[in-house]
């Protein structure tokens, strides 16, 4: 039972998957800081209200805070990116290796 659950483990590479998924939560954490620390700060002028985690959209009697919704989606475009960049660079590598 040992040897199969250590076959199964080369197989599927589960320390591969552990090690990017580590990886990817520290990633997430190093862009939402920068979104959060640097970015947003930066964006805060242009805003209306001057600070965006308070950046609201009135529609008569609705006020939409969209400030945590902006910073959530720059999150996500930056990771995306991240992602996009590296898996295509990986993708790249593995063509040339079966050259």
């Amino acid at each position: 039972m040992i040897k199969e659950f250590v076959e199964f483990l080369k197989e599927f590479k589960v320390i591969s998957l552990a090690v990017a998924f580590v990886m990817g939560v520290a990633s997430t954490n190093l862009i939402t800081a920068f979104v959060k620390d640097i970015f947003m700060p930066l964006l805060s002028p242009i805003l209306s209200s001057g600070a965006w985690q308070t950046a609201t959209l009135s529609l008569g009697p609705i006020a939409l805070a969209y400030g945590a919704f902006l910073e959530a989606v720059l999150n996500f475009v930056i990771l995306a990116a991240v992602v996009f960049i590296v898996v295509k660079k990986v993708m790249k590598a593995e063509e040339a290796e079966k050259k």
